[in-house]
């Protein structure tokens, strides 16, 4: 299901609010700033593509439950039925994730359905025109329901920035590392096929350094919407000190007239991008991502990715993000925790759970921040 996209005289707006303490009330004053009811038809079915791509997760690394929870309340009273959808990834358990984090208790709550798109129906689309994906295996999900992606404010090693284009990147299926080497092509051709109808971002805690893992969280107090995902990537990059023309993939999607990356064609209501700018650490690649690129660069690529040797690669590069969150992630969760609004959610969930058992707590009680959320449901 696609919606008719509309925008105001070829310019699209972002909606850059602070949170000033209260994660329900910045969202609605972003999607209202955004004008989202005009992508989002009254009584459509819907899909939150969250972002849990890490099941050793961190703060900052992942779509926070509280703002799930925050969004799901502000768009209840307009949408029909309401699906959180993500999928897993060869190194990661989204499962254990999406349990672990306490997202499996947002959708109990507020009666979201979850599905795991690597494990429901997909519907094969062709697309001639693109450069690298001329395929794509679409879940079927996204057929039947009009997509709503809520990516994270993070660095990335490969794409610089991860935000509301990259977090399609989790609608392919679990194999889709085969593309990292054509990234920027990749993403244009996917978000050509499969494009979201509305941005929202969660800029409570960010991540920055060595993402979209193993960064360092930062808190942002922000929330970005807009029905433009190339436009809301655009004025993230701004608002976090980076350049845009740095990352390929906007103006790449840009030229395929899947947004606009040109900074004069964008409104931004709320908070000016460069006045309230928060410079964020730039992402390098971490010992993981710098042994697959030299690999995938390597005339031994096949041998080590389409061989019986790919598992061996597997276990080692679980092996470096168990020994990473031994040693970086209770440092994370500190910061995380110290925070008088966003750190009550992550109380039961914490770095001696994963690093000395390898299980992930379960988020047994909700922050009182979800609790005024639900409240006022």
């Amino acid at each position: 299901m696609h919606a008719n996209v509309p925008h105001l005289e070829g310019r699209s707006i972002v909606a850059l609010e602070p949170v000033k303490g209260d994660v329900r009330a910045a969202v609605q004053r972003a999607l209202d700033a955004a004008e989202w009811k005009r992508f989002i038809p009254a009584g459509a079915d819907v899909s939150l593509k969250v972002n849990l791509g890490w099941d050793l997760f961190i703060p900052g690394s992942i779509t926070s439950p509280l703002f799930a929870e925050s969004l799901i309340a502000c768009i209840r009273p307009h949408v029909g039925r309401i699906f959180m959808v993500e999928s897993d990834q060869v190194l990661e358990d989204i499962e254990k994730a999406f349990h672990g984090c306490g997202m499996a208790d947002v959708c109990r709550r507020t009666g979201v359905t979850w599905v795991n798109m690597s494990r429901g129906k997909t519907v094969p689309v062709d697309a001639p025109g693109n450069t690298v994906l001329k395929r794509i295996d679409v879940p079927k999900i996204l057929r039947d329901t009009l997509m709503i992606t809520v990516p994270v404010m993070k660095t990335h090693a490969k794409t610089v920035i991860t935000g509301a284009i990259k977090n399609q990147w989790g609608c392919l299926s679990k194999l889709r590392h085969e593309y990292h080497l054509v990234l920027d092509q990749a993403l244009a051709d996917l978000n050509s096929v499969v494009r979201p109808a509305l941005a929202v971002m969660d800029g409570t805690i960010g991540l920055e350094g060595n993402g979209p893992k193993s960064g360092h969280p930062r808190i942002a107090d922000r929330v970005l919407c807009s029905g433009d995902a190339v436009a809301l990537d655009t004025i993230q990059a701004i608002n976090m000190g980076i350049d845009p023309a740095r990352v390929v993939h906007l103006a790449t999607c840009a030229a395929r007239g899947i947004g606009t990356n040109d900074r004069n064609r964008i409104d931004v209501r709320g908070m000016d991008p460069l006045a309230s700018q928060i410079a964020f650490a730039s992402a390098r690649h971490n010992a993981v991502s710098m042994v697959e690129t030299i690999l995938r660069k390597s005339v031994l690529k096949k041998l080590f990715f389409n061989t019986p040797i790919f598992s061996g690669c597997l276990f080692g590069a679980k092996v470096y993000y168990r020994n990473w969150t031994r040693n970086h992630a209770r440092a994370c969760w500190e910061i995380a925790r110290a925070h008088p609004v966003y750190g009550p959610q992550w109380r039961r969930v914490g770095p001696d759970a994963v690093a000395d058992s390898g299980r992930i707590a379960p988020n047994a009680s909700s922050s009182p921040e979800l609790a005024k959320v639900q409240a006022t449901d």
